[in-house]
């Protein structure tokens, strides 16, 4: 499946994509918009021509996990973005990415204005590397607590040892 990820700005958003096999996330495309309506419009389009199954849009937390008014704009913009392309959209938290962009340019010696260029569709990236990661890891942990169900079911483990393993679990995965 093909997964785009947003890093939405107030004058610029970032787009990035997935490859089918859910692997690797590529930076695409910067939208310059200060319009809400014409820029949803534009994801929605960008989308399509992507043939993405599913739309991951930045949730900027503040770094205590409290969501202020720009978390709150953004879930509004995702929300519509979802009702006007018909494809699930979520929100994913995305506190320290657009650092992690800097410091990837940095690490390339992009400089100036083609830094400034592509610092959000390489945030809208990290964003997405992010996704991918915990889609990787969750698909795991499912696969493995089947198996814990499974063992308890049976007898071959006690509760209490289920409850540990499923803790230890959740705390190894990032769950």
């Amino acid at each position: 499946m093909v997964i785009m990820g947003v890093d939405l700005g107030i004058a610029r958003t970032g787009i990035a994509v997935s490859d089918e096999g859910e692997k690797f996330a590529f930076p695409k495309d910067v939208i310059k918009e200060y319009n809400t309506e014409k820029l949803i419009g534009r994801i929605c389009g960008k989308a399509k021509e992507y043939g993405v199954s599913l739309i991951v849009v930045g949730l900027p937390k503040n770094m205590d996990g409290t969501l202020g008014e720009r978390a709150k704009t953004c879930s509004e913009i995702a929300l519509k973005i979802g009702e006007k392309s018909g494809i699930e959209t979520l929100l994913y938290d995305e506190r320290c990415t657009t650092m992690q962009a800097y410091n990837l340019l940095d690490m390339n010696d992009t400089f100036g204005k083609k830094r400034k260029e592509t610092v959000d569709a390489v945030a809208a990236t990290v964003i997405l590397e992010d996704y991918l990661s915990y889609r990787k890891n969750k698909k795991l942990f499912d696969a493995q607590k089947q198996t814990l169900d499974t063992f308890l079911s049976l007898g071959a483990i006690t509760k209490e040892q289920y409850d540990k393993s499923l803790s230890g679990l959740k705390e190894k995965m990032k769950i």
